[in-house]
Parts: C-alpha cells; sequence; structure tokens
C-alpha cells in the first residue's frame, strides 16, 4: 500500500468495490427519486428511494419473494420473476401517488436484455415513469419464460406467468 504524506486512502465502500460514488452524485444531484434496482441469484428487490439531506429515506419497496402471494411458485430469481416484480412495484408506486423516477442499477452490469432489464420493463408497463432506451428491454418472449420452457419437460411457466401478471393487474386496477 502507498504511504506518504500525499496519498489519499479512498472510502472504504469504494475501496470494497460497493458504492460508484461519481455516478451516486450524479443521480443525487438530479434531486429526483431513484427506483433502485438490486438482484441477487435467487432474488429482485425494487426501492423507490428520496435522496434528503439528512440522509436516503426509502418510501416503497417490492421484493420478489412477494409474488408467492400471487401463486407465483416457480424460481423467484429469473426474468419473468423480475419483470413481475418490477410490474408489482410500478402499480405500488402509482398507488401511493409517485410518478416518475430515476433508475439506479448500482454496480450492476447493464447488459441489454438483463433482469434488471426486465424489472425496468415491469415498471414501465405498469405505467410508472423512467426515462429509458426501448432497445436495452428483453424481448416478450424472454419475459413470459418461453425460453426456458423450451427445454423444460413439462414446464407450464409462460400460463403461470400470465395469470400471475392478471391477478395484480387486477389487484391495482
Amino acid at each position: 500500500m502507498a504511504t506518504g504524506p500525499r496519498y489519499k486512502v479512498a472510502f472504504r465502500r469504494r475501496r470494497e468495490g460497493r458504492t460508484d460514488y461519481h455516478l451516486r452524485l450524479r443521480l443525487l444531484l438530479s434531486k429526483e427519486d431513484r427506483v433502485v434496482v438490486r438482484k441477487s441469484s435467487r432474488h429482485m428487490q425494487v426501492q423507490l428511494i428520496a435522496p434528503k439531506s439528512e440522509g436516503d429515506i426509502t418510501l416503497l419497496s417490492a421484493v420478489s419473494m412477494e409474488l408467492k402471494k400471487y401463486g407465483y411458485d416457480a424460481s423467484t430469481g429469473n426474468t419473468p420473476a423480475a419483470y413481475l416484480t418490477g410490474l408489482l412495484f410500478g402499480y405500488r408506486a402509482q398507488d401511493k401517488g409517485f410518478e416518475y423516477g430515476v433508475l439506479d442499477l448500482g454496480l450492476h452490469a447493464a447488459s441489454p436484455g438483463s433482469r434488471v432489464y426486465a424489472t425496468l420493463k415491469g415498471i414501465v408497463d405498469s405505467g410508472f415513469e423512467i426515462p429509458h432506451n426501448p432497445s436495452i428491454l428483453p424481448s416478450e418472449e424472454r419475459i413470459r419464460g418461453e425460453h426456458v420452457a423450451e427445454y423444460m419437460e413439462g414446464s407450464n411457466l409462460p400460463e403461470l406467468f400470465d395469470a400471475v401478471k392478471e391477478k395484480i393487474s387486477a389487484d391495482f386496477n
């Protein structure tokens, strides 16, 4: 490790690779609510966060585990579950009176067609406004889970997806 009077130690979260402070500063200076999308290998989490001078405040959230309440019994770490989580979040946000946000992916790779963009498509399809380029969103077949059903014998993921999507829409309309 470098030493000396001119050496500056980076922030701890930067050293750990957990925060991109340049991106975070740009998002905070916009003074817009952030739609924070985080993924793990098994779940998706979406939060609406408002920047305040005393610290960020979480206004509402949706987690893919909540899809079980709507009858979704498949894996919650796949593209259809990501879309449904985004849809649930978007409807909740509009129900609470929020209409606009800026997407915050954090340190997740911004790969076109990925799960984080499936979540974005679900949020946008609910009517919540987020600026984006439509070319990054996954295809409709991928969102419905047809790419998985092709090689899984007995998979009814597209039918399950449609049923859960209708239940979520019916809950908020």
